[in-house]
């Protein structure tokens, strides 16, 4: 392990905003405010729903309103993934039945070519390579897993994925032990903190009013003759309808500790890397990369030739805390680090030049969802349990349907007022989801042993765990 594994910079947001530098917030709001509509959160659901909603009716007054500066959150941390997997496919196909989520994965398939072509058109310059996702097996179990979700996936319309052999897994990138592969043309790499200041650029051109250095901490509903409010410290902003888009941040909310638990991810970024290691690792297609462990990895080959790999560390702070600025543990980075190795040997002597973290959001069934309630005017969307790039824009067009009163084919997609029990309160939250994670490493281990088929521990956790 390189010596320097935890003496990277750590935090400072992420590495996406280290050429550019971490955006300088705009005005807070000014005092108290009455609009049409109010969107609480300047991450990807908040920015793609101002941008729908602006494009579809521009005579509509919309405040945003954002704690710290568009992108501060997981939209401007997370691993670059715009591909078509949505949190809670089994459990809404259980539920709602399998065409309601044959319905879903169509307009997730449908919102990756959504976000190219608005980036395309609105001159968003987000490094997107449209690569697709590579899904690789390096043990007995995780090969038994990628085939059961490749057939799965057929289900769902042919040519979906493809599942490759050893040989051609690592020609398309050469990872140490792969033993297959799946590949699905339905995904890009993107800089994701490009793609947030691009949107955040294009709806202040439209004539959203977008108030930074803003924390909301309270959103209430509408009651007799006053409509919904977001409460911030600077004043009270009054609208038709209020939407909630925080993602991981929901728990700061008055009223919301219990709604979504912010998960964890930590990622490391290395130095760029040489022509010769490209040319033994492959990785042209600039696909996007993740495993088919439990507690499982992602990457992508950045723009500039570095590899930008994540996973799960600490995977929650008691009491639903979320870091500061983006700062995570050394432990955290050397568990990374440990996985680049096993991954690219060849890269085992690269320096990390940056280690950051972020919370997602997560509800208790696993399941995003999409709402709005009339009665009260409060709207809300997320849950996206890690998908969030593209599930945000989908979101974003759902939204803007329900609030001009459209009923369309995205309003009427089961994930659109689904209901989901809260989380436990503490201990018992902080509890489970230790225990749930440590079960999903230690099957890890097990399966990376040696054991032939997929642990009995890792079961028992998706059944505790609800997934």
């Amino acid at each position: 392990m390189a010596v320097n594994a935890v003496d990277a910079v750590n935090g400072e947001v992420s590495f996406w905003y280290a050429a550019g530098g971490v955006p300088e917030p705009g005005p807070a709001l000014p005092g108290d405010a009455d609009v049409d509509v109010c969107i609480v959160g300047g991450g990807y659901t908040g920015l793609w729903t101002a941008y729908y909603l602006k494009r579809a009716d521009p005579s509509l007054r919309i405040a945003l309103l954002e704690q710290r500066f568009c992108g501060y959150g997981a939209s401007g941390r997370n691993g670059g993934w715009l591909y078509n997997g949505f949190a809670g496919r089994s459990a809404f196909a259980k539920r709602y039945g399998r065409d309601g989520a044959v319905a879903m994965q169509r307009a997730m398939d449908a919102a990756v070519d959504e976000v190219i072509c608005i980036a395309e058109a609105e001159r968003i310059e987000a490094d997107i390579v449209r690569g697709g996702v590579l899904e690789v097996a390096r043990n007995r179990p995780q090969l038994e897993r990628l085939r059961a979700y490749a057939e799965a996936e057929r289900e769902y319309g042919e040519g979906r994925v493809h599942l490759l052999g050893e040989r051609e897994a690592r020609e398309r990138i050469d990872v140490a032990g792969a033993l297959g592969g799946t590949w699905s043309p339905h995904g890009a790499r993107v800089q994701p903190a490009e793609l947030v200041r691009g949107l955040a650029r294009v709806v202040r051109q439209l004539g959203v009013a977008v108030h930074e250095s803003t924390p909301v901490t309270a959103i209430l509903p509408g009651s007799g003759h006053t409509g919904p409010r977001a409460v911030t410290p600077y004043g009270t902003v009054t609208a038709d309808h209020v939407l909630r888009a925080t993602e991981g941040f929901t728990a700061g909310l008055r009223g919301e500790k219990r709604t979504w638990l912010p998960m964890n991810s930590a990622m490391i970024a290395t130095e760029p890397l040489p022509a010769a290691f490209w040319e033994a690792a492959g990785w042209r297609g600039r696909e996007v990369l993740g495993d088919f462990a439990h507690a499982y990895m992602y990457a992508q080959r950045t723009a500039d030739d570095r590899i930008a790999l994540g996973g799960r560390g600490v995977p929650y702070r008691f009491g639903s805390r979320t870091d500061a600025d983006g700062g995570t543990q050394a432990e955290t980075v050397r568990q990374l680090r440990a996985i680049l190795d096993r991954f690219f040997p060849a890269a085992a002597s690269a320096r990390i030049d940056h280690a950051w973290a972020g919370v997602l959001g997560v509800p208790r069934d696993w399941c995003s969802t999409v709402e709005l309630d009339r009665r009260s005017g409060l709207g809300w969307a997320g849950g996206y349990v890690g998908s969030g790039v593209t599930t945000a824009n989908l979101a974003g067009r759902t939204l803007t349907d329900l609030v001009l009163g459209r009923e369309t084919r995205l309003t009427a997609l089961p994930w659109v007022g689904h209901t989901v029990r809260r989380w436990e309160p503490e201990p018992l939250r902080w509890l489970g989801v230790h225990a749930m994670y440590a079960a999903y490493h230690a099957a890890d281990r097990q399966e990376a042993s040696g054991r032939a088929t997929t642990s009995p521990i890792a079961r028992v956790a998706d059944v505790v765990s609800g997934r």
